[in-house]
């Protein structure tokens, strides 16, 4: 099979194709505008549905009714659009419904800028609307991950009947690379149990989120924390670089942890012992791995563009054994590998870090 050179946003749209989208509704926003322009043509080509919707609102809530009639659906956005999205993800989570939604962030808060940011990693993992629910959160680093966790997402929402978040960022969505375009077995679910597809021979179904009887709701929320428990058994996902001999670990995700590497491997020609740690899954989040390595090492340097989010979740998964640092680059800005090469060869020593050998 030979690559092909495709822009993020468009690696995004065509795995989605192949991993049996049938119906899209979205509405303009940079830096994800490629994946609705590209979606406007080729899924309909499929026998698909695409549809501008009139705000990002409606557009969620299409969705909504698209996946509770048993159809692979998938919404994309931008940071602000992603928050008018929250009360219908909230929605969704709780009636069980499938789909896939991907937010290519954008600086902010407000209106902001359109350069890459990771400053919606809180409303992403947290659960951004009402409620005890959670999405699972892939953050890609590269254009062929970007292909490989939407065709996985989709296969993943169905599994689980949730809502699936593809977290990434204005840098990742506009960069082109070449990535090999493989489209693995499929795994499609069985819908017939649940799903909207007329009652006719059967008796009527329901799918709502207005749980009124004695102690219906709690039942409600313990099954679906069931389920988010399984998910850290069976779903966490990372990848580790240079960790063996590391004396201390950066961790980051998505671009900054792409141009973390670059900054990782010249600190490592030059003899520092550095190593990385890159949560694929940000929720669930790889907790015991980072557990684990701190017992092994004694300091962490947590690299995010934002003012500080996932810093949070590291510092909980270490629970004191090591020193936790934080440098953050605040969405708007575009970010080089020189310039964390720089931060971390001064930050963490003015913090009393010594990286050299």
């Amino acid at each position: 099979m030979n690559k092909v050179l495709m822009k993020g946003n468009e690696a995004v749209a065509e795995a989605a194709i192949k991993a049996g989208l049938k119906f899209y509704a979205g509405y303009p926003i940079t830096p994800q505008n490629e994946i609705p322009e590209y979606l406007s043509k080729r899924l309909p080509e499929v026998g698909g549905v695409f549809i501008q919707a009139e705000s990002e609102i409606a557009a969620i809530n299409m969705i909504y009714g698209a996946s509770a009639c048993g159809v692979r659906a998938m919404t994309s956005s931008s940071s602000p659009g992603i928050s008018l999205k929250q009360e219908a993800i909230s929605y969704m989570a709780s009636a069980e419904l499938p789909a896939v939604i991907v937010n290519m962030m954008r600086g902010g808060p407000g209106l902001g800028n359109i350069s890459g940011s990771q400053a919606d990693y809180f409303q992403a993992v947290k659960g951004g609307g009402h409620g005890d629910y959670h999405l699972l959160v892939y953050a890609p680093f590269s254009v062929q991950e970007l292909w490989d966790y939407t065709i996985l997402a989709f296969e993943k929402a169905d599994e689980w009947r949730n809502p699936v978040m593809i977290l990434g960022d204005g840098v990742i969505a506009q960069m082109m690379e070449p990535l090999l375009p493989i489209v693995p077995e499929m795994k499609f679910y069985d819908k017939s149990s649940w799903a909207l597809t007329g009652a006719k021979g059967r008796p009527s179904r329901f799918i709502r989120t207005l749980l009124m009887g004695e102690g219906e709701l709690e039942k409600h929320n313990q099954k679906l924390q069931e389920k988010y428990n399984q998910w850290k058994e069976k779903e966490v996902r990372y990848a580790t670089y240079y960790i063996d001999d590391a004396e201390f670990i950066i961790v980051a995700f998505g671009s900054a942890a792409r141009i973390s590497l670059s900054a990782l491997r010249r600190l490592r020609q030059e003899g520092i012992k550095v190593g990385l740690l890159r949560p694929i899954t940000l929720y669930p989040f790889p907790e015991e791995i980072i557990r684990q390595l701190a017992q092994e090492v004694e300091k962490f340097v947590v690299v995010e563009f934002n003012a500080g989010q996932m810093v949070e979740d590291v510092r909980l998964a270490v629970n004191g054994m090591a020193e936790v640092y934080f440098y953050g680059r605040p969405g708007g800005s575009i970010v080089t590998a020189e310039d964390i090469y720089e931060a971390l060869s001064k930050y963490t020593i003015s913090e009393g870090i010594s990286l050299r050998v």
